[in-house]
């Protein structure tokens, strides 16, 4: 009798053990992230919470990791521990801007468009989920119904890798083509922003300043020129000299608004963010296609609420969609996209997460191949491989 118990016990237990691998059995959680309902990704070597309201992915963290350090940006927190409101609305981490980025036109916002399109602040269905062999997939879709379009988003994951690939569509309902503002509002935050600490690396080289908005600079007070090309990194200051993008400055009460064009000689593009006293390292790739610039907005209060953004698009600046449209090209390079009539575009990129040497200090290169991220610290003579087996 014990042991026929036994018996179907041990067949109860492995056939438990092998529902659990089967397709269809994703390594997701239901989780809350500040309140908000959120899902969590895991692949046994970091993980990812992505919003049900809005899709942001609001935090990434390597599991091994005591301190769970997340670089990304979380305006709810910083302002709880400031002892102020929130003043953010829906954005948070990293977000997108789809269909619109930025302000709106009197008329749009009359006709109830929101800032940074309608994407970010509706609820995204989950349309499809399932781990399959060693890949959790995950599918979101929302529809925006101001701008008559649908906007789908992949996350993918794989075993034992830093890296997140996403794939994400839009779609028109519309009969006739349209010009689409599109963009990635990547973001860092404190503590992982840390003063003269934390540096930004990227593929680029041809930049601008955004002009000053007249009687817009309130608490923070501008530390670039107004409406200034430069070479990256080293942007002109407001009372003359330069200043290195790159690196978050000593003191807050200041901001900065700048736009790169991304290396047109490359395909895969890239921008980075490294603490080198914490050793961690944020970072994109993306398809230049998809994302030719890069705006990096730099926000940094006196009370140490500190955000970085890192905002991947297919504009130079978060400015209304006729702005955009009339500025037609910058630097020979388009400053919109097209989405055809009743037709779908799609845009990807991969994000990674990962530990550094001691003594990295910056980022020279990144490069997608062979299955593989290398990262480049040439001064350093530091290379650091990350399996990256879905590529892009």
């Amino acid at each position: 009798m014990l042991r026929g118990v036994r018996s179907c016990l041990v067949y109860l237990f492995s056939a438990l053990a092998l529902l659990a691998q089967r397709p269809g059995a994703p390594s997701m959680t239901q989780s809350t992230y500040e309140g908000l309902p959120s899902l969590v990704l895991s692949n046994g070597r970091i993980e990812l919470t992505i919003l049900k309201h809005g899709g942001a992915m609001t935090s990434i963290v390597m599991l091994e990791d005591a301190s769970k350090l997340n670089p990304l940006w979380n305006p709810i927190r910083l302002a709880r521990e400031a002892g102020v409101p929130s003043a953010f609305g829906p954005s948070i981490g990293h977000f997108v801007c789809v269909d619109g980025f930025g302000a709106t036109s009197a008329e749009e916002k009359a006709a109830g468009l929101p800032f940074h399109g309608e994407a970010y602040d509706k609820p995204w269905d989950v349309r499809f989920s399932a781990k399959e062999g060693a890949t959790t997939t995950v599918t979101f879709a929302v529809k925006l119904p101001l701008l008559q379009e649908q906007f789908t988003r992949t996350v993918r994951m794989v075993d034992g890798e830093n890296v997140v690939y996403v794939e994400s569509h839009l779609e028109s309902e519309i009969a006739f083509d349209r010009p689409v503002c599109w963009a990635e509002h990547a973001t860092i935050g404190a503590p992982f922003l840390e003063p003269d600490v934390t540096l930004v690396d990227m593929s680029a080289h041809r930049a601008r300043t955004r002009p000053h908005d007249p009687g817009d600079d309130g608490e923070l007070h501008y530390r670039l020129a107004s409406g200034k090309d430069f070479t990256w990194p080293m942007a002109p200051a407001l009372h003359g000299g330069k200043l290195d993008m790159r690196i978050a400055p000593k003191t807050g009460g200041v901001t900065a608004h700048t736009t790169c064009q991304m290396d047109p000689a490359r395909r895969l593009v890239f921008v980075t963010a490294l603490n080198p006293d914490k050793r961690r390292l944020l970072g994109y790739v993306f398809r230049r296609e998809d994302f030719p610039w890069l705006q990096s907005w730099e926000f940094y209060p006196a009370n140490g609420a500190w955000a970085r953004g890192l905002e991947f698009s297919t504009q130079p600046f978060d400015v209304p969609r006729r702005e955009t449209i009339q500025m037609n090209s910058l630097f020979d390079t388009p400053t919109y996209r097209w989405l055809p009539a009743k037709t779908t575009i799609q845009a990807r990129f991969a994000m990674f997460y990962t530990t550094t040497p001691e003594g990295m200090r910056r980022v020279d290169d990144v490069r997608l191949e062979n299955g593989r991220i290398l990262i480049e610290d040439h001064a350093a003579h530091v290379e650091i491989p990350l399996a990256a087996s879905l590529g892009l």
